[in-house]
């Protein structure tokens, strides 16, 4: 808390203790994450905001999505590339690979409109070109134009069109009745990016299943996961004919595994 509260007055009040201020530090106290009071979060090299009140960026995805960039580099380095930021909320993966990858063309797909405008302004604000694709218009269109991103909204892969060099996704997860969630992540946090049904596999199932539709004959899908979901997933990516391989996160933890279209 005392670290917390020392970021909140340098980085909200530039060192300042004022009247807001200490209110603040109430709101700290009541569990509110830091990332909503001060209303921003690093990530990588992009300042995400978080106005609409996302799910908060966690460095565990930031870490892998560091090694996703990397990859891109190694496999892809000259091409044109389409990305698909699926389950966006703040749009932090897609805003941190479009800042890395200048030839990368993101499509964000987020279920959750009110998160549209906080994903604009992360494109804005980390100086990203975009042209925002209404979901009436997603149905008719594929890629948008090469002079920017795509933003949609979406059901999982509902009103996603095209193929994909990569997906990357860091979807409703948790599972509920496990009781594994901080009060402080429940009590402000939103629970359609939390939570993914049974054994958090719903979505994460529907996702291995639709993705290859998705992607190019060498494409990949990224995502993030709970360690325990590591032999699900892996047997579904076999039966549905991906190659998969999981890794670990900063803390040497299984947390994300990268499925490959099979040849």
């Amino acid at each position: 808390m005392d670290k917390e509260i020392e970021w909140l007055l340098k980085e909200k009040y530039h060192s300042e203790k004022s009247e807001a201020f200490f209110a603040d530090v109430a709101r700290l106290e009541t569990g509110e994450p830091l990332g909503y009071i001060i209303g921003h979060v690093p990530f990588l090299n992009t300042t995400i905001y978080l106005d609409s009140k996302p799910l908060i960026p966690r460095p565990e995805t930031e870490y892998w999505v560091a090694q996703a960039i990397q990859n891109i580099h190694n496999r892809l380095p000259a091409k044109q590339l389409h990305i698909l930021d699926l389950c966006a909320g703040s749009g932090a993966i897609g805003v941190a690979i479009a800042n890395a990858i200048p030839t990368a063309q993101v499509t964000f797909g987020e279920i959750d409109g009110a998160h549209l405008p906080t994903i604009t302004k992360n494109l804005a604000e980390n100086t990203v070109k975009y042209h925002s694709v209404s979901e009436s218009d997603a149905a008719a269109s594929g890629h948008t134009p090469t002079l920017g991103h795509s933003i949609i909204i979406s059901d999982l892969f509902q009103n996603i069109t095209g193929k994909f060099e990569y997906i990357f996704c860091n979807p409703p997860y948790i599972d509920a009745a496990a009781g594994t969630a901080e009060k402080s992540v429940t009590d402000f946090e939103p629970h359609l990016a939390l939570f993914g049904g049974v054994a958090g596999m719903e979505l994460l199932t529907t996702i291995i299943k639709e993705a290859r539709t998705h992607l190019t004959l060498t494409g990949q899908l990224w995502l993030e996961h709970e360690p325990s979901q590591v032999t699900t997933i892996q047997t579904l990516a076999t039966q549905t004919g991906f190659t998969c391989v999981t890794h670990p996160d900063q803390y040497n933890i299984p947390r994300y595994s990268i499925l490959t279209m099979a040849q």
